[in-house]
């Protein structure tokens, strides 16, 4: 999956949503190894439907992912910024 182009990534990051398959989960945080700012914006876009209290620790927990949010939202546009910003107070 890693391999395939960036479009499809995109794509499929777009397709998965918090239904009960770990799989997704783990897929949208593989995804989020990619230093492409869209695809990293469009990952924590879906892992905000991410609700239950396992998938937020497990997120918590990658302090990577939430160093990447704060330093994204200095230079996003004001969609992303409530995104991102979203995303944060959703952890909460």
């Amino acid at each position: 999956m890693l391999n395939k182009p960036l479009y499809w990534k995109k794509k499929l990051a777009y397709c998965l949503d918090s239904t009960q398959h770990t799989q997704e989960f783990e897929i949208l945080l593989s995804l989020l190894s990619d230093e492409d700012s869209e695809l990293f914006e469009i990952c924590i876009d879906t892992l905000r439907s991410y609700t239950s209290t396992e998938h937020k620790q497990r997120i918590i927990n990658h302090p990577i992912i939430l160093d990447r949010v704060h330093n994204a939202i200095s230079g996003a546009g004001t969609a992303s910024r409530k995104i991102l910003e979203e995303f944060l107070k959703g952890l909460k």
